[in-house]
């Protein structure tokens, strides 16, 4: 590893908000930007450097920061085969292996805010001492949920963990919850404020209240830990906020009752619209139910009209691809979420490239250390070839990533990733590693094999 490194001739894209600096250098010096502009190359002419990196033509900006991930989930193809189709041993292997993909992709952290078993918590402290290569990483435990569960419905057991989920049935087994995986060294606690339930119809319905949602909160920020809420209706997102969460995922159609109790809070919204994005536009070729493909498109633009009046509001934006399911594979599409929100938000690319940068910094729970280029900082840098400014979708394109470097080390891009096998205890495992779900065109071949499946 070198001590040292200089980039010279690429535009300077902060991630402050700042209008780029056209042929800036910046020197690295251990992990930590050392100086910017004339300073670099005083310091690099004074005291010499290791290694120099040519950006000329490029852009060199901070390190992608994914607000929503679940690494430790394997791309399954769903809750089945998410709960009886995993052991804990093979999953953490396979969360090891999903780290190196994310690094490559330009993501130089994450939030991984619930998991099965503890692995998060175990893959986080992986990383930081070296034994597994992968970005920065802040992890949850298992979401906190009601009997009533999440997503997975009656799939969740009325009793204690299922997969990626615990289940607390009054204020005293949801503060005793929060204070066990605090003492596990969770950094969030994650709350799945809404759920499925199979006899109502229509969008998830909120299954905690307000004094549930404060207990959690109240106890978590006492210790000095963050709350990050699943909330897929307007509901669950006016009550998270009162309550005092952190950080809501979703927000699906939130009213303006609900975006009003969100600027009051200051509570930062991630929305994660690449996931639904993925079941909209492929869904119909990985066996989504066709009725459901103008639901998820609904969704993301009903709540992409009231997304844009928070922004405008001044509500902090993160940017999410809950990366980990089989729509959403490892390393294929954390930059999405810049697009969606360019596309049906009207933002700008620059503000968001700011929300998967500089504000992706509160998820690390590392403001004022990572998320912008500047002296001092953690030197987590990606050089891009291109202007993302102008074509956001650029940090899609892997080929387009010249240089990753995460706390001054040169992630190594060249040397190739083994290809994972499924073995044969898994599931339907075509569709997590099939050519449509990395943005590709299916031979009709393939289309005729997924048929089948």
């Amino acid at each position: 590893m070198a001590d040292s490194i200089l980039i010279t001739g690429g535009a300077v894209l902060d991630g402050t908000g700042a209008p780029p600096r056209a042929d800036e250098a910046v020197l690295v010096r251990g992990d930590r930007i050392a100086a910017l502009g004339a300073d670099a190359l005083a310091q690099a002419e004074s005291d010499g450097v290791d290694e120099r990196v040519d950006a000329t033509g490029r852009t060199v900006m901070p390190g992608l920061i994914d607000a929503h991930t679940h690494l430790s989930f394997g791309e399954p193809t769903g809750n089945d085969e998410l709960f009886h189709h995993r052991t804990q041993g093979y999953s953490s292997m396979l969360s090891a292996y999903h780290a190196r993909k994310v690094l490559r992709a330009g993501v130089t952290g994450v939030l991984d805010a619930d998991c099965l078993w503890s692995i998060g918590v175990e893959l986080r402290d992986a990383i930081e001492t070296g034994i597994v290569e992968g970005p920065r990483m802040r992890a949850g435990g298992q979401a906190l949920m009601t009997m009533l569960g999440g997503t997975a419905g009656r799939m969740i057991a009325d009793d204690g963990t299922t997969g990626y989920a615990t289940v607390v049935h009054n204020r005293d087994m949801m503060v005793r919850e929060v204070r066990r995986q605090i003492k596990h060294g969770v950094d969030w606690i994650k709350i799945m404020v809404t759920g499925q339930i199979p006899t109502m119809k229509g969008p998830e319905v909120k299954v905690w209240n307000l004094d549930e949602l404060r207990a959690v909160c109240d106890t978590a920020h006492e210790l000095n830990t963050k709350v990050v809420a699943h909330c897929r209706n307007s509901e669950s997102t006016r009550d998270a906020a009162r309550a005092g969460v952190d950080l809501i995922y979703h927000a699906s159609y939130m009213d303006d009752e609900a975006l009003e109790a969100v600027v009051e809070s200051g509570s930062a919204l991630c929305p994660t619209f690449t996931l639904l994005g993925n079941l909209a536009d492929y869904g119909a070729k990985v066996g989504s139910a066709p009725e459901l493909l103008d639901v998820f498109r609904a969704e993301i633009e009903i709540t992409a009209a009231q997304m844009a009046k928070a922004h405008a509001a001044g509500v902090p934006f993160l940017a999410g691809s809950e990366t980990g399911f089989a729509v959403t594979p490892v390393g294929e599409w954390h930059a999405r979420e810049l697009e969606m929100f360019v596309q049906y938000m009207g933002m700008s690319p620059m503000d968001a490239i700011v929300a998967a940068t500089r504000n992706g910094a509160f998820a690390l729970r590392m403001e004022g250390q990572v998320g912008t280029l500047e002296t001092g900082r953690l030197a987590d840098i990606l050089v891009v070839d291109g202007d993302p400014l102008q074509d956001v979708t650029i940090l899609q394109d892997r080929s387009r990533l010249a240089e990753v470097i995460k706390g001054g080390r040169r992630v190594d891009l060249v040397t190739p990733i083994p290809e994972r096998r499924m073995r044969s205890t898994d599931q339907v495992r075509f569709l997590a590693s099939c050519p449509l779900t990395r943005g590709l065109a299916l031979t009709e071949e393939q289309l005729e094999k997924l048929a089948r499946v």
